[in-house]
């Protein structure tokens, strides 16, 4: 019995390390090597494009609000101070204070407004993602990978696909955010 152990463990252990050890040659190696490379300079590619992309956000959203001066800005320590010499001075029967202090809540509720109002702007130009797609493209096409500087419109004129095509036949929700490296199936392309 404790032979037959033996001689099943010992086969299984023999198993074991000869699959553990099998040789590759130094052109597998190379090859896996470069693989490797290949993959990682797509991810820093990738990586790239995205620190592009939020820089561009950046700015943008740097644009939206560099119409706004400091001065528009009213804080909620200042709308209290107005409110509370409001107050103060409707107990007291003060009509001249109490109309300056009417007047200066108005005018910190209209920056506030207008603050809210450019804010809301800033939004609103913020284009909306695709969300349904169309099966009415070519089915036949060939696979384009995506190069640095590329955009839907420079791959669209490299293959001749149209870039409604291009965005239906890849499901592209949001056609800024190609990435270099990314394989797109161009439909009818060339």
């Amino acid at each position: 019995m404790w032979k037959a152990i033996l001689c099943g463990a010992g086969a299984s252990l023999a198993a074991a390390f000869s699959f553990a050890q099998v040789p590759t040659s130094p052109a597998v190696e190379l090859a896996n090597l470069r693989e490797d490379v290949r993959l990682l300079s797509q991810r820093l590619g990738e990586l790239g494009l995205r620190v592009e992309e939020l820089e561009r956000e950046n700015e943008a959203l740097k644009k939206s609000i560099s119409g706004l001066n400091q001065s528009s800005y009213v804080t909620v320590a200042q709308l209290n101070a107005a409110t509370a010499e409001l107050e103060r001075a409707i107990k007291t029967g003060d009509a001249a204070t109490a109309e300056r202090a009417a007047a200066q809540v108005k005018e910190l509720g209209r920056q506030t407004n207008a603050a809210i109002d450019s804010l809301a702007k800033g939004f609103a130009t913020r284009p909306t993602a695709q969300t349904s797609f169309t099966e009415d493209y070519p089915k036949e096409g060939v696979s384009y990978t995506v190069q640095k500087g590329d955009s839907l419109a420079v791959i669209s004129r490299k293959t001749g696909a149209s870039v409604r095509d291009i965005i239906n036949a890849n499901k592209i929700s949001d056609p800024s955010k190609i990435q270099v490296g990314q394989t797109l199936f161009i439909p009818g392309g060339k």
